[in-house]
Protein backbone atom coordinates (compact mmCIF):
# COMPACT_ATOMS: atom_id res chain seq x y z
CA UNK A 1 0.00 0.00 0.00
CA UNK A 2 2.84 2.44 0.83
CA UNK A 3 4.50 1.88 -2.54
CA UNK A 4 1.20 2.48 -4.30
CA UNK A 5 0.68 5.73 -2.40
CA UNK A 6 4.16 6.94 -3.34
CA UNK A 7 3.58 6.04 -7.00
CA UNK A 8 0.29 7.94 -6.99
CA UNK A 9 1.97 10.99 -5.43
CA UNK A 10 4.70 10.96 -8.08
CA UNK A 11 2.47 10.34 -11.07
CA UNK A 12 1.60 13.99 -11.68
CA UNK A 13 5.14 15.34 -11.36
CA UNK A 14 7.44 16.34 -14.20
CA UNK A 15 10.97 14.92 -14.49
CA UNK A 16 12.44 18.12 -13.08
CA UNK A 17 10.03 18.00 -10.11
CA UNK A 18 10.84 14.33 -9.49
CA UNK A 19 14.55 15.08 -9.54
CA UNK A 20 14.10 17.96 -7.11
CA UNK A 21 11.94 15.84 -4.81
CA UNK A 22 14.48 13.02 -4.52
CA UNK A 23 17.65 15.10 -4.73
CA UNK A 24 18.67 13.76 -8.14
CA UNK A 25 20.93 15.54 -10.59
CA UNK A 26 21.76 15.01 -14.25
CA UNK A 27 24.77 12.76 -14.78
CA UNK A 28 27.77 14.85 -15.88
CA UNK A 29 25.96 18.13 -15.21
CA UNK A 30 28.21 21.18 -15.12
CA UNK A 31 28.45 22.66 -11.63
CA UNK A 32 27.88 26.34 -10.98
CA UNK A 33 30.89 28.61 -11.35
CA UNK A 34 31.12 29.06 -7.59
CA UNK A 35 30.74 25.32 -7.01
CA UNK A 36 33.40 24.60 -9.61
CA UNK A 37 35.79 27.00 -7.89
CA UNK A 38 35.22 25.22 -4.58
CA UNK A 39 35.91 21.87 -6.26
CA UNK A 40 39.18 23.18 -7.67
CA UNK A 41 40.27 24.45 -4.27
CA UNK A 42 39.53 21.05 -2.70
CA UNK A 43 41.80 19.47 -5.35
CA UNK A 44 44.71 21.88 -4.74
CA UNK A 45 46.90 19.12 -3.29
CA UNK A 46 46.25 16.95 -6.32
CA UNK A 47 47.20 19.85 -8.62
CA UNK A 48 50.46 20.46 -6.76
CA UNK A 49 51.36 16.76 -6.70
CA UNK A 50 50.55 16.36 -10.39
CA UNK A 51 52.65 19.40 -11.31
CA UNK A 52 55.63 18.09 -9.31
CA UNK A 53 55.30 14.67 -10.93
CA UNK A 54 55.27 16.20 -14.41
CA UNK A 55 58.35 18.27 -13.59
CA UNK A 56 60.28 15.23 -12.36
CA UNK A 57 59.16 13.12 -15.33
CA UNK A 58 60.35 15.79 -17.78
CA UNK A 59 63.99 15.25 -16.84
CA UNK A 60 63.80 11.67 -15.57
CA UNK A 61 65.41 10.12 -18.67
CA UNK A 62 68.04 12.85 -19.19
CA UNK A 63 71.50 12.02 -17.88
CA UNK A 64 72.00 15.54 -16.52
CA UNK A 65 68.49 15.59 -15.06
CA UNK A 66 67.25 18.96 -13.83
CA UNK A 67 70.53 20.62 -14.79
CA UNK A 68 68.78 21.13 -18.13
CA UNK A 69 66.54 23.67 -16.42
CA UNK A 70 69.64 25.86 -16.37
CA UNK A 71 71.37 24.70 -19.55
CA UNK A 72 68.35 25.14 -21.83
CA UNK A 73 67.79 28.89 -21.25
CA UNK A 74 71.54 29.53 -21.29
CA UNK A 75 71.95 27.71 -24.60
CA UNK A 76 69.04 29.60 -26.13
CA UNK A 77 70.46 32.91 -24.93
CA UNK A 78 73.88 32.12 -26.39
CA UNK A 79 72.44 31.17 -29.79
CA UNK A 80 70.19 34.21 -30.04
CA UNK A 81 72.99 36.53 -28.91
CA UNK A 82 75.29 35.19 -31.62
CA UNK A 83 72.67 35.48 -34.38
CA UNK A 84 70.88 38.67 -33.41
CA UNK A 85 73.36 40.50 -31.20
CA UNK A 86 76.55 39.81 -33.13
CA UNK A 87 75.66 38.87 -36.71
CA UNK A 88 72.58 41.09 -37.15
CA UNK A 89 73.80 43.67 -34.60
CA UNK A 90 70.41 44.23 -32.95
CA UNK A 91 72.24 45.22 -29.77
CA UNK A 92 72.72 48.77 -31.07
CA UNK A 93 70.98 51.23 -28.74
CA UNK A 94 70.95 48.88 -25.74
CA UNK A 95 73.76 49.34 -23.19
CA UNK A 96 73.56 45.87 -21.66
CA UNK A 97 72.23 43.74 -24.49
CA UNK A 98 73.13 40.42 -22.87
CA UNK A 99 70.94 41.10 -19.85
CA UNK A 100 68.28 42.70 -22.07
CA UNK A 101 68.14 39.60 -24.28
CA UNK A 102 68.17 37.11 -21.41
CA UNK A 103 65.34 38.83 -19.56
CA UNK A 104 63.24 38.78 -22.73
CA UNK A 105 63.96 35.12 -23.45
CA UNK A 106 63.40 33.87 -19.90
CA UNK A 107 60.14 35.77 -19.37
CA UNK A 108 58.80 34.93 -22.84
CA UNK A 109 59.70 31.25 -22.45
CA UNK A 110 57.52 31.07 -19.32
CA UNK A 111 54.38 31.97 -21.26
CA UNK A 112 55.44 30.04 -24.36
CA UNK A 113 55.87 26.80 -22.39
CA UNK A 114 52.52 27.28 -20.64
CA UNK A 115 50.68 27.94 -23.91
CA UNK A 116 52.23 25.00 -25.79
CA UNK A 117 51.70 22.53 -22.96
CA UNK A 118 48.33 23.98 -22.00
CA UNK A 119 47.02 23.43 -25.52
CA UNK A 120 47.59 19.68 -25.06
CA UNK A 121 46.64 19.46 -21.38
CA UNK A 122 43.18 18.01 -22.17
CA UNK A 123 43.75 16.23 -25.49
CA UNK A 124 46.97 14.66 -24.19
CA UNK A 125 45.42 13.31 -20.97
CA UNK A 126 42.24 11.63 -22.18
CA UNK A 127 43.07 8.38 -20.39
CA UNK A 128 43.35 10.18 -17.05
CA UNK A 129 40.23 12.23 -17.71
CA UNK A 130 38.12 9.17 -18.60
CA UNK A 131 39.41 7.13 -15.68
CA UNK A 132 39.09 9.63 -12.83
CA UNK A 133 36.61 12.27 -11.73
CA UNK A 134 38.16 15.64 -10.94
CA UNK A 135 37.70 19.25 -12.13
CA UNK A 136 39.40 19.30 -15.53
CA UNK A 137 40.80 22.79 -14.95
CA UNK A 138 43.29 21.07 -12.64
CA UNK A 139 45.31 20.02 -15.71
CA UNK A 140 46.02 23.42 -17.33
CA UNK A 141 46.56 24.94 -13.90
CA UNK A 142 49.09 22.19 -13.13
CA UNK A 143 50.83 23.02 -16.42
CA UNK A 144 51.26 26.62 -15.28
CA UNK A 145 52.52 25.51 -11.88
CA UNK A 146 55.06 23.16 -13.50
CA UNK A 147 56.41 25.89 -15.75
CA UNK A 148 56.48 28.34 -12.84
CA UNK A 149 58.82 25.98 -11.01
CA UNK A 150 61.03 25.92 -14.09
CA UNK A 151 60.94 29.71 -14.12
CA UNK A 152 62.16 29.93 -10.53
CA UNK A 153 65.28 27.97 -11.47
CA UNK A 154 65.76 30.08 -14.59
CA UNK A 155 65.41 33.29 -12.57
CA UNK A 156 68.37 32.30 -10.40
CA UNK A 157 70.43 32.03 -13.58
CA UNK A 158 69.02 35.32 -14.85
CA UNK A 159 69.91 37.16 -11.67
CA UNK A 160 73.50 35.92 -11.95
CA UNK A 161 73.66 37.05 -15.60
CA UNK A 162 72.29 40.51 -14.78
CA UNK A 163 74.78 40.98 -11.94
CA UNK A 164 77.77 39.69 -13.92
CA UNK A 165 76.98 42.00 -16.82
CA UNK A 166 77.19 45.04 -14.55
CA UNK A 167 73.68 45.87 -13.37
CA UNK A 168 73.51 47.15 -9.76
CA UNK A 169 71.41 45.45 -7.11
CA UNK A 170 68.62 47.87 -6.12
CA UNK A 171 65.31 47.85 -4.28
CA UNK A 172 63.54 47.93 -7.66
CA UNK A 173 64.51 44.27 -8.07
CA UNK A 174 61.63 43.48 -5.69
CA UNK A 175 59.23 44.57 -8.44
CA UNK A 176 60.11 41.35 -10.27
CA UNK A 177 57.85 39.44 -7.87
CA UNK A 178 54.56 41.26 -8.64
CA UNK A 179 55.49 41.37 -12.35
CA UNK A 180 55.88 37.59 -12.48
CA UNK A 181 52.73 37.17 -10.38
CA UNK A 182 50.74 39.16 -12.95
CA UNK A 183 52.27 37.09 -15.73
CA UNK A 184 51.40 33.87 -13.88
CA UNK A 185 47.75 34.94 -13.54
CA UNK A 186 47.74 35.79 -17.25
CA UNK A 187 49.29 32.40 -18.03
CA UNK A 188 46.68 30.47 -16.03
CA UNK A 189 43.85 32.13 -17.94
CA UNK A 190 45.61 31.62 -21.27
CA UNK A 191 46.31 27.95 -20.49
CA UNK A 192 42.66 27.37 -19.59
CA UNK A 193 41.46 28.97 -22.81
CA UNK A 194 43.98 27.13 -24.97
CA UNK A 195 43.16 23.83 -23.22
CA UNK A 196 39.53 24.01 -24.30
CA UNK A 197 40.47 25.10 -27.83
CA UNK A 198 43.02 22.28 -28.02
CA UNK A 199 40.44 19.73 -26.93
CA UNK A 200 38.13 20.79 -29.76
CA UNK A 201 40.79 21.29 -32.46
CA UNK A 202 43.46 18.61 -32.05
CA UNK A 203 45.54 20.00 -34.92
CA UNK A 204 46.00 23.27 -33.01
CA UNK A 205 49.14 21.93 -31.34
CA UNK A 206 50.80 21.79 -34.78
CA UNK A 207 50.04 25.46 -35.41
CA UNK A 208 50.95 26.92 -32.02
CA UNK A 209 54.78 26.83 -32.42
CA UNK A 210 54.43 29.17 -35.42
CA UNK A 211 52.04 31.42 -33.50
CA UNK A 212 54.45 31.62 -30.56
CA UNK A 213 57.41 32.36 -32.82
CA UNK A 214 55.52 35.27 -34.36
CA UNK A 215 54.49 36.43 -30.89
CA UNK A 216 58.15 36.41 -29.83
CA UNK A 217 59.15 38.69 -32.70
CA UNK A 218 56.35 41.09 -31.72
CA UNK A 219 57.45 41.15 -28.07
CA UNK A 220 60.81 42.88 -28.34
CA UNK A 221 62.68 39.83 -27.10
CA UNK A 222 65.58 39.90 -29.56
CA UNK A 223 66.02 43.61 -30.26
CA UNK A 224 65.38 47.03 -28.78
CA UNK A 225 61.75 48.05 -28.46
CA UNK A 226 62.75 51.39 -29.97
CA UNK A 227 62.74 49.63 -33.35
CA UNK A 228 58.96 49.49 -33.24
CA UNK A 229 58.67 53.27 -33.33
CA UNK A 230 61.21 53.45 -36.18
CA UNK A 231 59.58 50.89 -38.46
CA UNK A 232 55.84 50.77 -37.67
CA UNK A 233 52.97 53.19 -38.34
CA UNK A 234 51.22 54.66 -35.31
CA UNK A 235 48.29 52.22 -35.16
CA UNK A 236 50.57 49.17 -35.47
CA UNK A 237 52.92 50.56 -32.83
CA UNK A 238 49.97 50.97 -30.46
CA UNK A 239 48.95 47.33 -30.99
CA UNK A 240 52.50 46.19 -30.25
CA UNK A 241 52.65 48.33 -27.11
CA UNK A 242 49.49 46.61 -25.84
CA UNK A 243 51.03 43.17 -26.39
CA UNK A 244 50.79 41.49 -22.95
CA UNK A 245 54.08 39.62 -23.30
CA UNK A 246 55.93 42.78 -24.27
CA UNK A 247 54.47 44.43 -21.16
CA UNK A 248 55.55 41.67 -18.76
CA UNK A 249 59.01 41.53 -20.33
CA UNK A 250 59.39 45.30 -19.98
CA UNK A 251 58.23 45.22 -16.35
CA UNK A 252 60.97 42.71 -15.47
CA UNK A 253 63.57 44.61 -17.51
CA UNK A 254 62.63 47.85 -15.79
CA UNK A 255 63.01 46.17 -12.40
CA UNK A 256 66.39 44.52 -13.06
CA UNK A 257 68.12 47.00 -15.36
CA UNK A 258 69.00 50.68 -15.34
CA UNK A 259 68.57 52.95 -18.37
CA UNK A 260 66.57 50.34 -20.29
CA UNK A 261 64.42 51.56 -23.23
CA UNK A 262 60.66 51.15 -22.69
CA UNK A 263 57.69 51.60 -25.01
CA UNK A 264 55.59 53.27 -22.29
CA UNK A 265 55.96 54.72 -18.81
CA UNK A 266 56.35 52.26 -15.95
CA UNK A 267 52.98 53.31 -14.47
CA UNK A 268 51.21 52.59 -17.76
CA UNK A 269 52.95 49.21 -18.04
CA UNK A 270 51.72 48.19 -14.59
CA UNK A 271 48.18 49.34 -15.36
CA UNK A 272 47.93 47.52 -18.69
CA UNK A 273 49.71 44.43 -17.30
CA UNK A 274 47.18 44.19 -14.47
CA UNK A 275 44.28 44.60 -16.88
CA UNK A 276 45.61 41.84 -19.14
CA UNK A 277 46.04 39.47 -16.20
CA UNK A 278 42.47 39.99 -15.01
CA UNK A 279 40.91 39.77 -18.49
CA UNK A 280 42.86 36.64 -19.43
CA UNK A 281 42.20 34.88 -16.13
CA UNK A 282 38.47 35.62 -15.87
CA UNK A 283 37.85 35.07 -19.57
CA UNK A 284 39.89 31.85 -19.75
CA UNK A 285 38.40 30.45 -16.55
CA UNK A 286 34.78 31.07 -17.56
CA UNK A 287 35.41 29.81 -21.11
CA UNK A 288 36.97 26.59 -19.80
CA UNK A 289 34.25 26.06 -17.18
CA UNK A 290 31.52 26.32 -19.80
CA UNK A 291 33.01 23.31 -21.61
CA UNK A 292 33.62 21.21 -18.49
CA UNK A 293 31.19 18.41 -19.38
CA UNK A 294 32.62 18.10 -22.94
CA UNK A 295 36.12 17.01 -21.98
CA UNK A 296 36.98 13.36 -22.59
CA UNK A 297 33.85 12.63 -24.58
CA UNK A 298 33.51 11.75 -28.25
Amino acid sequence: MANTAVADADSGLTRAQLAARYGLTVAGERPTLAGYTRQLWSYRHFIAAYANAKLIATFATARLGRVWQVLTPLTNAAIYFLIFGVILNTRAGVDNFIAYLCVGLFVFNFTQSVVLNGTQSISGNLGLIRALHFPRASLPIAVTLTQFQNLLTAMLVLVAIVLVTGEPLTLEWLLVLPALLLQSVFNVGTALGMARLGSKMTDLKQLMPFVMRTWMYASGVLYSVQNFAKHLPGWAQLLVELNPLLIYIELVRHALMEDVPLTSSAAQLWLVGTAWALVAFVGGYVYFWRGEKEYGRG
